[in-house]
């Protein structure tokens, strides 16, 4: 694994807009950046990666299948306890999902470490699945990558098969909030994709949902959502003003409500508890867990924060690095300190997508810190032997 410099296409802002990739910037600074690649073996990437994502996801889905028997585990996830059936059925039912993003440390050298899970509302698709791989077309097309350059990516494939396996009731409604840009376009190229099976899909802002009488949820015509791809974490869901309607509201939402499991950072320390000394898991514990004995170095984060948000590390050499943010009042689990990888000044995290059940390609960001957060860049990456 290493990061080679690369020269950017010409107008590579102009190719993002016209595919529909408006969020390439944040704050007038790259957030697709292209002046670098990463480079990785097929060895790396089918032993290290692949194989690795598809055994914790397996590990995950068991976990899966212990809470929704076990309510002392869902307690221990501070889940709220009226939405425990509601969690179960949509388990035992086989509520269909489609994806999920391990996030890995990894250098190239040692086993990928598991830092969290994202598996209710991942962003990075878009760049992962479909632009990064316009960009290795067009970087072999102008003789810039070897023409024999390979990426990790099936994603797409993957979920355009998903999208015909399921047999999902239409009109199929993609939501997200209104102003956000980010969000906005990946239930755009979600949609795509589902209309380019046959779907009949419509888009709706998260805010713009209604709820009838007979307690069903309605988009703006008052008709009844009976299908709903929501952009919309469901702990917030959960706390929200039509929160109980969810569970006789007939509406199947994707992702199922079984993914408030796994998109909660508890499950860490489960999965640790679960299958201690995995190659792949660090040492996670509840904090303040009396059991813990972390080495020097660990990782406090809350249950349920994204983007970096009130996380705190402690370096092995007692250093103090901080981000902050608004989960100041959940629970935190606390996670052996496993520094991501430096190359020239950038710390590197690698995003490993599953689909359905199979791994299916990944996406690397950038940051000059510790911490990845939602300004963190992206950057594309190929398999060169």
């Amino acid at each position: 694994m290493k990061r080679v410099i690369s020269s950017p296409r010409e107008n590579w802002q102009g190719i993002a807009e016209s595919l529909g990739f408006s969020f390439h910037s944040i704050g007038g600074a790259p957030y697709w950046d292209e002046t670098a690649y990463y480079q990785f073996t097929l060895q790396q990437i089918e032993q290290d990666l692949e194989k690795p994502t598809e055994e914790l996801h397996e590990m995950c889905m068991s976990l899966v299948a212990d809470a929704v028997k076990d309510e002392l585990l869902l307690k221990r996830l501070a889940i709220p306890e009226d939405y425990w059936q509601y969690i179960a059925d949509t388990w035992k039912n086989g509520s269909p999902h489609l994806y999920g993003r391990m996030d890995f440390s990894y250098d190239g050298r040692s086993a990928a470490k598991l830092l969290e899970l994202n598996y209710d509302t991942p962003t990075s698709l878009y760049e992962s699945a479909f632009f990064q791989l316009v960009w290795l077309e067009q970087q072999i097309a102008a003789d810039q990558l070897p023409h024999h350059s390979d990426q990790f990516n099936s994603i797409q494939e993957k979920l355009t098969l998903a999208f015909q396996l399921n047999n999902f009731a239409q009109p199929f409604y993609f939501s997200a909030v209104g102003d956000s840009e980010e969000d906005q376009g990946t239930i755009a190229y979600f949609r795509d994709i589902a209309e380019g099976v046959g779907l009949v899909t419509r888009n709706i802002n998260v805010e713009d949902i209604g709820l009838n009488k007979q307690g069903l949820f309605v988009d703006l015509d008052d008709e009844p959502i009976k299908t709903l791809f929501k952009l919309y974490p469901w702990e917030f869901m959960f706390e929200d003003d039509f929160g109980k309607a969810i569970m006789s509201s007939q509406t199947c939402f994707v992702e199922p409500a079984w993914k408030a499991i796994l998109s909660n950072k508890g499950i860490l320390a489960l999965l640790w508890e679960k299958f201690p000394n995995h190659p792949n898991l660090l040492p996670c514990f509840m904090d303040q867990d009396p059991t813990s004995k972390l080495p020097s170095g660990w990782v406090r984060k809350p249950f349920l924060s994204r983007e970096g948000a009130n996380v705190e590390i402690c370096t092995h050499d007692a250093q103090r690095i901080e981000e902050d943010g608004p989960y100041i009042n959940s629970p935190f689990v606390r996670q052996a300190f496993c520094p991501l990888p430096c190359f020239e000044k950038n710390y590197t995290l690698v995003g490993s997508w599953v689909v359905g059940d199979l791994a299916a390609g990944i996406g690397i960001r950038e940051d000059d810190t510790l911490i990845t957060k939602d300004t963190s860049r992206f950057l594309p990456h190929i398999i060169l032997d």
